[in-house]
Protein backbone atom coordinates (compact mmCIF):
# COMPACT_ATOMS: atom_id res chain seq x y z
CA UNK A 1 0.00 0.00 0.00
CA UNK A 2 2.85 2.54 0.73
CA UNK A 3 4.38 1.91 -3.22
CA UNK A 4 0.69 2.49 -3.94
CA UNK A 5 0.79 5.68 -2.13
CA UNK A 6 3.29 7.14 -3.70
CA UNK A 7 2.49 6.44 -7.25
CA UNK A 8 -0.49 8.05 -6.27
CA UNK A 9 0.65 10.94 -4.71
CA UNK A 10 3.09 11.54 -8.08
CA UNK A 11 0.08 11.43 -10.08
CA UNK A 12 -1.88 13.99 -7.79
CA UNK A 13 0.36 16.40 -8.14
CA UNK A 14 -1.23 19.81 -8.79
CA UNK A 15 -5.08 20.03 -8.86
CA UNK A 16 -6.91 19.12 -12.03
CA UNK A 17 -6.71 22.01 -13.96
CA UNK A 18 -6.70 20.62 -17.45
CA UNK A 19 -5.00 23.28 -18.80
CA UNK A 20 -4.48 23.60 -22.71
CA UNK A 21 -1.80 26.46 -22.59
CA UNK A 22 1.14 24.57 -24.10
CA UNK A 23 -0.99 22.54 -26.34
CA UNK A 24 -1.37 23.44 -30.30
CA UNK A 25 -3.38 25.69 -31.48
CA UNK A 26 -5.78 22.84 -33.05
CA UNK A 27 -5.16 20.10 -30.55
CA UNK A 28 -8.30 19.54 -27.97
CA UNK A 29 -7.90 18.54 -24.24
CA UNK A 30 -9.63 16.72 -22.18
CA UNK A 31 -10.75 19.98 -20.42
CA UNK A 32 -12.27 20.98 -23.49
CA UNK A 33 -14.38 17.89 -23.81
CA UNK A 34 -16.30 18.25 -20.71
CA UNK A 35 -16.63 22.00 -20.91
CA UNK A 36 -18.32 21.04 -24.29
CA UNK A 37 -20.25 18.28 -22.53
CA UNK A 38 -21.31 20.14 -19.96
CA UNK A 39 -22.50 23.26 -21.99
CA UNK A 40 -24.01 21.18 -24.70
CA UNK A 41 -24.52 17.31 -23.60
CA UNK A 42 -28.42 16.70 -23.74
CA UNK A 43 -28.66 13.98 -20.76
CA UNK A 44 -27.53 16.83 -18.66
CA UNK A 45 -29.59 19.17 -19.94
CA UNK A 46 -32.83 17.01 -19.62
CA UNK A 47 -31.52 16.60 -15.98
CA UNK A 48 -31.38 20.01 -15.03
CA UNK A 49 -34.78 20.24 -16.21
CA UNK A 50 -36.11 17.67 -14.43
CA UNK A 51 -34.61 19.20 -11.46
CA UNK A 52 -36.24 22.56 -12.21
CA UNK A 53 -39.86 20.39 -12.17
CA UNK A 54 -38.67 18.93 -8.58
CA UNK A 55 -38.33 22.11 -7.32
CA UNK A 56 -41.98 23.49 -8.48
CA UNK A 57 -43.20 20.68 -6.09
CA UNK A 58 -42.85 23.00 -2.96
CA UNK A 59 -44.64 25.18 -3.94
CA UNK A 60 -47.39 22.91 -5.09
CA UNK A 61 -47.24 21.57 -1.67
CA UNK A 62 -47.69 24.97 -0.09
CA UNK A 63 -50.95 26.02 -2.05
CA UNK A 64 -53.48 24.32 -0.22
CA UNK A 65 -52.46 25.83 2.44
CA UNK A 66 -52.51 29.69 1.49
CA UNK A 67 -56.25 31.33 0.56
CA UNK A 68 -57.95 30.84 -2.06
CA UNK A 69 -60.36 32.98 -4.08
CA UNK A 70 -62.48 32.90 -6.20
CA UNK A 71 -65.50 34.76 -8.17
CA UNK A 72 -68.46 33.72 -11.04
CA UNK A 73 -70.26 35.58 -13.16
CA UNK A 74 -73.73 34.28 -14.33
CA UNK A 75 -76.46 36.35 -16.87
CA UNK A 76 -79.29 34.48 -17.95
CA UNK A 77 -81.63 35.65 -20.60
CA UNK A 78 -85.26 33.41 -19.80
CA UNK A 79 -86.88 33.15 -23.02
CA UNK A 80 -89.99 31.50 -21.94
CA UNK A 81 -91.67 31.92 -18.57
CA UNK A 82 -94.52 29.68 -17.44
CA UNK A 83 -97.56 31.78 -17.79
CA UNK A 84 -98.52 31.15 -14.04
CA UNK A 85 -95.31 32.59 -13.24
CA UNK A 86 -96.09 35.96 -12.39
CA UNK A 87 -93.03 37.02 -10.60
CA UNK A 88 -90.34 35.48 -12.49
CA UNK A 89 -87.87 37.85 -14.17
CA UNK A 90 -87.64 38.01 -17.74
CA UNK A 91 -83.51 38.36 -17.52
CA UNK A 92 -80.82 38.05 -14.80
CA UNK A 93 -77.57 38.73 -13.61
CA UNK A 94 -75.60 36.66 -10.99
CA UNK A 95 -72.45 37.70 -9.10
CA UNK A 96 -70.81 35.91 -6.48
CA UNK A 97 -67.47 35.92 -4.73
CA UNK A 98 -65.92 32.91 -1.85
CA UNK A 99 -62.48 33.46 0.27
CA UNK A 100 -61.05 30.52 2.10
CA UNK A 101 -58.41 30.67 4.57
CA UNK A 102 -57.09 26.99 5.68
CA UNK A 103 -55.96 27.04 9.14
CA UNK A 104 -55.39 23.65 10.22
CA UNK A 105 -55.23 20.58 8.16
CA UNK A 106 -53.85 17.62 10.42
CA UNK A 107 -50.77 18.76 9.14
CA UNK A 108 -50.40 17.61 5.85
CA UNK A 109 -49.46 20.97 4.32
CA UNK A 110 -46.75 21.28 6.26
CA UNK A 111 -45.29 17.60 6.34
CA UNK A 112 -45.84 17.86 2.08
CA UNK A 113 -43.97 20.89 1.86
CA UNK A 114 -41.14 18.98 4.25
CA UNK A 115 -41.28 16.18 2.17
CA UNK A 116 -41.21 18.33 -0.93
CA UNK A 117 -37.99 20.39 0.36
CA UNK A 118 -36.25 16.72 0.94
CA UNK A 119 -37.15 15.55 -2.13
CA UNK A 120 -35.38 18.64 -3.99
CA UNK A 121 -31.92 18.23 -1.82
CA UNK A 122 -32.29 14.38 -3.36
CA UNK A 123 -32.62 15.84 -6.74
CA UNK A 124 -30.20 17.92 -6.44
CA UNK A 125 -27.75 15.15 -5.28
CA UNK A 126 -29.45 13.18 -8.34
CA UNK A 127 -28.27 16.14 -10.86
CA UNK A 128 -24.57 15.69 -8.99
CA UNK A 129 -24.48 12.11 -9.96
CA UNK A 130 -26.08 12.51 -13.13
CA UNK A 131 -22.97 14.92 -13.99
CA UNK A 132 -20.66 12.35 -12.61
CA UNK A 133 -21.73 9.83 -14.73
CA UNK A 134 -22.00 12.21 -17.95
CA UNK A 135 -18.23 13.20 -17.41
CA UNK A 136 -17.18 9.66 -16.25
CA UNK A 137 -18.77 8.62 -19.74
CA UNK A 138 -16.62 10.93 -21.53
CA UNK A 139 -13.32 10.18 -19.81
CA UNK A 140 -13.62 6.94 -21.21
CA UNK A 141 -14.90 8.21 -24.65
CA UNK A 142 -11.64 10.54 -25.00
CA UNK A 143 -9.14 7.86 -23.53
CA UNK A 144 -11.01 5.19 -26.06
CA UNK A 145 -10.29 7.78 -28.81
CA UNK A 146 -6.91 8.20 -27.86
CA UNK A 147 -6.01 4.23 -27.69
CA UNK A 148 -7.66 3.33 -31.02
CA UNK A 149 -6.00 5.85 -32.48
CA UNK A 150 -2.47 4.44 -31.01
CA UNK A 151 -3.82 0.91 -31.89
CA UNK A 152 -4.83 1.82 -35.52
CA UNK A 153 -0.95 3.32 -36.07
CA UNK A 154 0.47 0.02 -34.53
CA UNK A 155 -1.14 -2.15 -36.75
CA UNK A 156 -0.56 0.35 -39.81
CA UNK A 157 2.95 0.37 -38.92
CA UNK A 158 2.99 -3.69 -38.81
CA UNK A 159 1.23 -3.94 -42.04
CA UNK A 160 4.07 -1.56 -43.89
CA UNK A 161 6.63 -4.00 -41.97
CA UNK A 162 4.84 -6.82 -42.99
CA UNK A 163 4.81 -6.02 -46.50
CA UNK A 164 8.87 -4.91 -46.55
CA UNK A 165 9.08 -8.48 -45.24
CA UNK A 166 6.96 -9.72 -47.81
CA UNK A 167 9.18 -7.88 -50.60
CA UNK A 168 12.23 -9.07 -48.96
CA UNK A 169 11.24 -12.69 -48.47
CA UNK A 170 10.00 -13.00 -52.39
CA UNK A 171 13.11 -11.30 -53.36
CA UNK A 172 15.40 -14.31 -51.69
CA UNK A 173 13.08 -16.77 -52.64
CA UNK A 174 13.89 -15.57 -56.08
CA UNK A 175 17.64 -16.37 -55.71
CA UNK A 176 16.74 -19.87 -54.00
CA UNK A 177 17.91 -18.16 -50.47
CA UNK A 178 14.15 -19.05 -48.98
CA UNK A 179 11.27 -21.65 -49.52
CA UNK A 180 7.91 -21.14 -51.43
CA UNK A 181 6.83 -21.95 -46.85
CA UNK A 182 8.33 -18.96 -46.12
CA UNK A 183 6.98 -16.78 -48.68
CA UNK A 184 3.41 -18.37 -47.58
CA UNK A 185 4.22 -17.56 -44.52
CA UNK A 186 4.78 -13.63 -44.79
CA UNK A 187 1.83 -13.63 -47.01
CA UNK A 188 -0.40 -15.32 -44.42
CA UNK A 189 0.45 -12.48 -41.56
CA UNK A 190 -0.07 -9.55 -43.71
CA UNK A 191 -3.15 -10.88 -44.63
CA UNK A 192 -4.01 -11.40 -41.12
CA UNK A 193 -2.36 -7.90 -40.44
CA UNK A 194 -4.58 -6.41 -42.90
CA UNK A 195 -7.66 -7.64 -41.13
CA UNK A 196 -6.76 -6.49 -37.37
CA UNK A 197 -5.82 -2.94 -39.14
CA UNK A 198 -9.67 -2.76 -40.78
CA UNK A 199 -10.88 -4.42 -37.20
CA UNK A 200 -9.14 -1.65 -35.37
CA UNK A 201 -10.28 1.27 -37.87
CA UNK A 202 -13.89 0.35 -37.63
CA UNK A 203 -13.38 0.68 -33.51
CA UNK A 204 -11.89 4.26 -34.11
CA UNK A 205 -14.72 5.17 -36.02
CA UNK A 206 -17.28 3.41 -33.18
CA UNK A 207 -15.29 5.24 -31.01
CA UNK A 208 -14.82 8.52 -32.45
CA UNK A 209 -18.86 8.60 -32.76
CA UNK A 210 -19.26 7.81 -29.51
CA UNK A 211 -17.28 10.84 -28.72
CA UNK A 212 -19.45 13.26 -30.59
CA UNK A 213 -22.78 11.56 -29.08
CA UNK A 214 -21.52 12.78 -25.90
CA UNK A 215 -19.22 16.18 -26.35
CA UNK A 216 -21.37 17.21 -29.22
CA UNK A 217 -18.38 17.70 -31.76
CA UNK A 218 -16.09 15.35 -33.19
CA UNK A 219 -12.29 14.35 -31.66
CA UNK A 220 -9.68 17.00 -33.34
CA UNK A 221 -6.15 15.81 -32.50
CA UNK A 222 -6.48 14.90 -28.52
CA UNK A 223 -3.72 15.69 -26.23
CA UNK A 224 -2.66 13.45 -23.68
CA UNK A 225 -5.08 13.44 -20.06
CA UNK A 226 -3.43 15.38 -17.50
CA UNK A 227 -2.62 13.36 -13.91
CA UNK A 228 -5.73 12.58 -11.75
CA UNK A 229 -6.20 14.25 -8.63
CA UNK A 230 -6.65 13.62 -5.23
CA UNK A 231 -6.28 9.61 -5.61
CA UNK A 232 -6.75 7.83 -2.09
CA UNK A 233 -3.89 5.92 -0.64
CA UNK A 234 -5.88 2.47 -0.09
CA UNK A 235 -9.98 1.04 -0.84
CA UNK A 236 -10.93 2.03 2.67
CA UNK A 237 -10.40 5.31 2.17
CA UNK A 238 -11.74 5.65 -0.91
CA UNK A 239 -14.87 4.24 0.16
CA UNK A 240 -15.11 6.19 3.83
CA UNK A 241 -15.29 9.24 1.51
CA UNK A 242 -17.72 8.01 -0.56
CA UNK A 243 -20.02 7.26 2.05
CA UNK A 244 -19.40 11.20 2.90
CA UNK A 245 -20.12 12.14 -0.77
CA UNK A 246 -21.48 10.31 -2.83
CA UNK A 247 -23.98 11.72 -4.78
CA UNK A 248 -26.27 8.49 -5.26
CA UNK A 249 -25.87 7.67 -1.71
CA UNK A 250 -27.09 11.06 -0.12
CA UNK A 251 -30.21 11.14 -3.15
CA UNK A 252 -30.88 7.74 -1.64
CA UNK A 253 -30.71 8.84 2.18
CA UNK A 254 -32.90 11.81 1.57
CA UNK A 255 -35.75 9.82 -0.55
CA UNK A 256 -35.66 7.94 2.17
CA UNK A 257 -36.48 10.52 4.74
CA UNK A 258 -38.77 12.07 2.60
CA UNK A 259 -40.77 8.96 2.71
CA UNK A 260 -40.85 9.20 6.56
CA UNK A 261 -42.76 12.80 6.24
CA UNK A 262 -44.66 11.19 3.50
CA UNK A 263 -46.18 8.77 6.71
CA UNK A 264 -47.21 12.04 8.40
CA UNK A 265 -48.96 13.54 5.68
CA UNK A 266 -50.87 10.35 5.06
CA UNK A 267 -52.08 10.12 8.65
CA UNK A 268 -53.04 13.42 7.96
CA UNK A 269 -56.10 12.28 6.57
CA UNK A 270 -57.97 10.85 9.63
CA UNK A 271 -57.13 14.27 11.75
CA UNK A 272 -60.11 17.45 11.71
CA UNK A 273 -59.69 20.63 9.77
CA UNK A 274 -60.31 23.80 10.31
CA UNK A 275 -60.67 26.57 8.07
CA UNK A 276 -62.30 30.55 7.41
CA UNK A 277 -64.85 31.38 4.92
CA UNK A 278 -66.61 34.26 3.76
CA UNK A 279 -68.71 34.69 0.56
CA UNK A 280 -70.97 37.17 -1.25
CA UNK A 281 -73.62 37.19 -4.09
CA UNK A 282 -75.30 40.16 -5.93
CA UNK A 283 -78.70 39.89 -8.32
CA UNK A 284 -79.84 42.32 -10.91
CA UNK A 285 -82.74 41.44 -12.70
CA UNK A 286 -83.00 44.54 -15.06
CA UNK A 287 -86.32 45.75 -13.78
CA UNK A 288 -87.85 42.52 -15.27
CA UNK A 289 -88.52 41.24 -11.75
CA UNK A 290 -92.27 40.61 -10.55
CA UNK A 291 -93.66 42.10 -13.72
CA UNK A 292 -97.37 42.61 -13.81
CA UNK A 293 -97.31 42.94 -10.36
CA UNK A 294 -97.40 46.03 -8.12
CA UNK A 295 -93.95 46.88 -7.50
CA UNK A 296 -94.13 48.09 -4.37
CA UNK A 297 -91.25 46.78 -1.72
CA UNK A 298 -90.33 44.79 -4.83
CA UNK A 299 -86.37 45.43 -5.54
CA UNK A 300 -84.90 44.36 -9.04
CA UNK A 301 -81.27 44.35 -7.06
CA UNK A 302 -80.48 42.56 -4.38
CA UNK A 303 -76.90 40.85 -2.76
CA UNK A 304 -76.13 39.04 0.22
CA UNK A 305 -72.98 38.48 2.55
CA UNK A 306 -72.14 35.50 4.75
CA UNK A 307 -68.62 34.70 6.94
CA UNK A 308 -67.37 32.58 9.07
CA UNK A 309 -65.59 29.29 10.41
CA UNK A 310 -65.79 25.61 9.63
CA UNK A 311 -64.60 22.89 11.09
CA UNK A 312 -64.71 19.28 9.55
CA UNK A 313 -64.15 16.06 11.46
CA UNK A 314 -63.87 12.82 9.76
CA UNK A 315 -66.12 9.75 11.56
CA UNK A 316 -65.51 7.40 8.85
CA UNK A 317 -64.28 7.10 5.54
CA UNK A 318 -64.02 3.51 5.02
CA UNK A 319 -60.39 2.81 5.76
CA UNK A 320 -58.93 5.24 3.37
CA UNK A 321 -56.73 6.63 5.73
CA UNK A 322 -55.77 3.45 7.38
CA UNK A 323 -54.59 2.06 4.09
CA UNK A 324 -53.11 5.14 2.86
CA UNK A 325 -50.92 5.46 6.11
CA UNK A 326 -50.12 1.61 5.98
CA UNK A 327 -48.86 2.23 2.10
CA UNK A 328 -46.53 5.33 2.90
CA UNK A 329 -45.07 2.91 5.84
CA UNK A 330 -44.58 0.24 3.03
CA UNK A 331 -42.64 2.92 0.83
CA UNK A 332 -40.75 4.40 3.63
CA UNK A 333 -39.72 0.60 4.45
CA UNK A 334 -38.62 0.26 0.68
CA UNK A 335 -36.71 3.63 0.57
CA UNK A 336 -34.78 2.29 3.66
CA UNK A 337 -34.06 -0.59 1.97
CA UNK A 338 -32.90 1.10 -1.17
CA UNK A 339 -30.58 3.25 0.84
CA UNK A 340 -28.84 0.25 1.67
CA UNK A 341 -28.50 -1.17 -1.59
CA UNK A 342 -27.32 1.99 -2.90
CA UNK A 343 -24.58 2.02 -0.03
CA UNK A 344 -23.65 -1.67 -1.15
CA UNK A 345 -23.08 -0.61 -5.10
CA UNK A 346 -20.94 2.46 -3.89
CA UNK A 347 -18.61 0.11 -1.62
CA UNK A 348 -18.73 -2.38 -4.07
CA UNK A 349 -17.99 -0.16 -6.95
CA UNK A 350 -15.27 2.19 -5.34
CA UNK A 351 -13.20 -0.92 -4.22
CA UNK A 352 -13.54 -2.54 -7.73
CA UNK A 353 -12.50 1.01 -9.16
CA UNK A 354 -9.38 1.00 -7.03
CA UNK A 355 -8.58 -2.74 -7.66
CA UNK A 356 -8.39 -2.33 -10.94
CA UNK A 357 -6.52 1.00 -11.21
CA UNK A 358 -4.03 -0.97 -9.05
CA UNK A 359 -4.00 -3.51 -11.58
CA UNK A 360 -4.26 -1.10 -14.32
CA UNK A 361 -0.84 0.42 -13.39
CA UNK A 362 1.31 -3.04 -12.68
CA UNK A 363 -0.20 -3.94 -16.07
CA UNK A 364 1.68 -0.67 -17.41
CA UNK A 365 4.87 -1.24 -16.03
CA UNK A 366 4.52 -5.21 -16.95
CA UNK A 367 3.49 -3.98 -20.42
CA UNK A 368 6.44 -1.56 -20.78
CA UNK A 369 8.69 -4.07 -19.70
CA UNK A 370 7.34 -6.29 -22.38
CA UNK A 371 7.58 -3.81 -25.40
CA UNK A 372 11.40 -3.09 -24.44
CA UNK A 373 11.97 -6.48 -24.21
CA UNK A 374 10.14 -7.30 -28.06
CA UNK A 375 11.57 -4.69 -29.50
CA UNK A 376 14.96 -6.14 -27.91
CA UNK A 377 14.45 -9.55 -29.13
CA UNK A 378 12.89 -8.49 -32.36
CA UNK A 379 16.48 -7.11 -33.20
CA UNK A 380 17.85 -9.98 -32.41
CA UNK A 381 16.00 -12.35 -34.33
CA UNK A 382 16.41 -10.15 -37.30
CA UNK A 383 20.45 -10.68 -37.07
CA UNK A 384 20.68 -14.03 -35.95
CA UNK A 385 18.24 -15.08 -39.22
CA UNK A 386 20.99 -12.63 -41.47
CA UNK A 387 23.19 -15.50 -40.54
CA UNK A 388 21.17 -18.62 -41.05
CA UNK A 389 19.97 -19.18 -37.14
CA UNK A 390 16.73 -18.03 -37.31
CA UNK A 391 13.67 -18.53 -39.83
CA UNK A 392 11.36 -16.42 -41.07
CA UNK A 393 8.59 -17.62 -39.28
CA UNK A 394 10.80 -16.39 -36.01
CA UNK A 395 10.65 -12.51 -37.25
CA UNK A 396 7.23 -13.00 -37.86
CA UNK A 397 6.57 -14.34 -34.60
CA UNK A 398 8.68 -11.51 -33.05
CA UNK A 399 7.05 -8.75 -34.61
CA UNK A 400 3.56 -10.31 -33.76
CA UNK A 401 4.73 -10.09 -29.90
CA UNK A 402 6.09 -6.64 -30.45
CA UNK A 403 2.64 -5.59 -31.80
CA UNK A 404 0.75 -7.80 -28.56
CA UNK A 405 2.99 -6.09 -26.18
CA UNK A 406 2.73 -2.46 -27.68
CA UNK A 407 -1.18 -2.94 -28.04
CA UNK A 408 -1.35 -4.20 -24.31
CA UNK A 409 0.36 -1.25 -23.26
CA UNK A 410 -1.67 1.39 -24.87
CA UNK A 411 -4.72 -0.60 -23.47
CA UNK A 412 -3.25 -0.55 -20.26
CA UNK A 413 -2.80 3.23 -19.73
CA UNK A 414 -6.37 3.98 -21.25
CA UNK A 415 -8.15 1.30 -18.60
CA UNK A 416 -5.41 2.39 -15.37
CA UNK A 417 -7.20 6.26 -16.13
CA UNK A 418 -10.80 5.33 -16.57
CA UNK A 419 -10.37 3.10 -13.50
CA UNK A 420 -8.89 6.29 -11.45
CA UNK A 421 -11.91 9.06 -12.79
CA UNK A 422 -14.61 6.03 -11.90
CA UNK A 423 -13.23 5.88 -8.90
CA UNK A 424 -13.27 9.71 -8.39
CA UNK A 425 -17.04 9.80 -9.73
CA UNK A 426 -17.35 7.00 -6.85
CA UNK A 427 -16.18 9.16 -4.04
CA UNK A 428 -18.36 12.33 -4.93
CA UNK A 429 -14.91 14.08 -6.15
CA UNK A 430 -16.02 14.02 -10.16
CA UNK A 431 -17.97 16.73 -10.98
CA UNK A 432 -17.81 20.56 -12.51
CA UNK A 433 -17.29 21.80 -8.97
CA UNK A 434 -13.98 19.34 -8.47
CA UNK A 435 -12.79 19.77 -11.82
CA UNK A 436 -12.10 23.30 -12.28
CA UNK A 437 -14.42 23.84 -14.73
CA UNK A 438 -14.86 27.65 -13.35
CA UNK A 439 -15.15 31.02 -15.97
CA UNK A 440 -18.81 31.77 -14.48
CA UNK A 441 -20.64 28.74 -16.58
CA UNK A 442 -21.41 26.18 -13.57
CA UNK A 443 -25.14 25.38 -13.35
CA UNK A 444 -26.16 26.12 -9.49
CA UNK A 445 -29.46 23.95 -9.56
CA UNK A 446 -30.47 25.91 -6.14
CA UNK A 447 -30.51 29.10 -7.48
CA UNK A 448 -33.77 28.45 -9.60
CA UNK A 449 -35.11 26.67 -6.21
CA UNK A 450 -34.66 29.83 -4.63
CA UNK A 451 -36.03 31.61 -7.15
CA UNK A 452 -39.25 29.41 -7.35
CA UNK A 453 -39.70 28.27 -3.75
CA UNK A 454 -42.23 31.22 -2.47
CA UNK A 455 -44.41 32.05 -5.43
CA UNK A 456 -47.56 31.91 -5.36
CA UNK A 457 -48.88 34.44 -8.35
CA UNK A 458 -51.23 31.99 -10.59
CA UNK A 459 -49.87 33.95 -13.98
CA UNK A 460 -46.11 33.95 -12.96
CA UNK A 461 -45.30 32.00 -15.79
CA UNK A 462 -41.41 31.35 -17.47
CA UNK A 463 -40.85 31.81 -20.88
CA UNK A 464 -41.48 28.51 -23.22
CA UNK A 465 -38.84 25.91 -23.27
CA UNK A 466 -36.27 25.92 -26.05
CA UNK A 467 -33.59 23.13 -26.78
CA UNK A 468 -30.29 23.95 -24.92
CA UNK A 469 -28.39 21.12 -26.14
CA UNK A 470 -26.68 20.64 -29.75
CA UNK A 471 -27.69 18.10 -32.69
CA UNK A 472 -24.94 16.46 -34.00
CA UNK A 473 -26.49 15.05 -37.27
CA UNK A 474 -24.56 17.46 -38.80
CA UNK A 475 -21.32 16.21 -38.04
CA UNK A 476 -19.53 14.31 -40.58
CA UNK A 477 -19.36 10.87 -40.61
CA UNK A 478 -16.53 9.38 -38.55
CA UNK A 479 -13.52 7.25 -39.70
CA UNK A 480 -11.01 5.16 -38.77
CA UNK A 481 -8.36 7.23 -40.55
CA UNK A 482 -5.40 9.03 -38.73
CA UNK A 483 -3.33 11.70 -39.77
CA UNK A 484 0.57 10.28 -40.75
CA UNK A 485 1.61 12.28 -38.09
CA UNK A 486 -0.06 9.82 -35.47
CA UNK A 487 1.75 7.02 -36.76
CA UNK A 488 4.13 5.62 -34.54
Amino acid sequence: MARFALRAGLLAGGCLMFTAASAPAQAETLRDALVNAYKTNPTLEAARAQQRATDENVPIARAPGLPSASATGTYTEYLKQSENSFNAPLRTFNAGGNLGVPLYSGGAVKNRVKAAKIRVEAGQADLRGTEASVFSQVVAAYMDVIRTEAIVGLNRKNVAVLQTNLQATSDRFQIGNLTRTDVAQSQSRLAVAKSDLLSAEANLAAARETYVRLVGSAPVSLEPPPPLPNLPANAEDAAAIALDSNPDLIAAHQRSLAADKDIDVAGAGRLPTVSLFAQGSYNNYFNSLARGVSGAGIFQKDSSAQAGAQISIPIFQGGLPAAQRRQAQANASAAMEQEIATERDIIAQVRSSYTSYVASNDIIRSSQVAVDAASLSLEGVKAENSVGNRTILDILNAEQELLNAQVTLVTARRNAYVAGFTLLAAMGRAEARDLNLDGGMLYDPNANYERVRGKFFDWDDDKAPTVQSTRTVDTPVQDGDIPASQEP
